[in-house]
């Protein structure tokens, strides 16, 4: 009876220590998957798309990865931490930049607002302030004259924000913002230009198309140094 009992105590242990084993590999193999880069298998065609005209870049220069945004976009926001975040871990061999997108009028004020503070340098005190008045506060800004009693003593005064904002410069800067939208047709924000040459959208989330830009950037340089081991994959 004694050694009946302690078979079957020895037989519960062994099967609550393969449940314990099992359980852990599976943890394991779990957190392999979601922390592994997507692989070149794992990108599409329809992930991307080549532009009708694609900007010429000289060879060896870093690639250039353009976001378009809008303020009034709160899935930009929501990806500007991201994205500046990654800029950063590119070092010298990304050129990141920002050009706003402009559908509306109120979109053209707050993306001329944008290349305003930019060109006055008054950006990194404002950048993420203006985003988080809009989405977070649910501010509303529909004229320049709010925009500037907003930003007024954070790197720039509201007087020399309106004389800037309305100077010929900043029209001309606004208009080519605008044709470059147009001329790579970017319908959506936020929208990503890598080398001057593909467009990757946000549909597959943040975090697969920053994958899809990393891929296009090897690809670039790949084709640059006559390699051949960038070629997609189609589904």
């Amino acid at each position: 009876m004694v050694k009946r009992k302690e078979n079957k105590a020895r037989m519960a242990r062994n099967g609550v220590i393969a449940f314990i084993t099992v359980i852990a590999i599976l943890m394991l193999g779990f957190a392999t998957y979601v922390t592994t880069p997507l692989s070149d298998q794992d990108i599409a065609e329809s992930d991307y798309r080549e532009v009708n005209s694609p900007k010429p870049r000289r060879k060896g220069s870093p690639v250039e990865v353009v976001e378009y945004f809008s303020y009034g976009c709160i899935h930009c926001k929501n990806f500007e931490p991201v994205i500046v975040s990654w800029a950063e871990d590119q070092g010298d061999a990304v050129a990141f930049s920002r050009v706003p997108a402009m559908f509306s009028p109120i979109q053209t004020m707050l993306g001329r607002t944008y290349l305003t503070l930019e060109s006055e340098g008054a950006l990194e005190q404002n950048h993420m302030r203006i985003f988080r008045a809009i989405h977070d506060a649910g501010r509303q800004f529909l004229t320049p004259d709010m925009i500037g009693d907003y930003i007024d003593g954070r790197g720039i005064s509201k007087a020399d924000f309106l004389r800037a904002y309305n100077a010929p410069s900043m029209r001309s800067a606004t208009r080519a913002a605008e044709k470059e939208v147009r001329e790579n047709q970017i319908s959506a924000t936020p929208s990503m230009l890598v080398g001057g040459r593909y467009v990757v959208s946000m549909q597959g989330g943040q975090s697969h198309a920053l994958n899809v830009v990393e891929y296009l950037i090897e690809k670039i340089r790949a084709e640059e140094s006559g390699s051949t081991s960038a070629a997609i994959t189609s589904e």
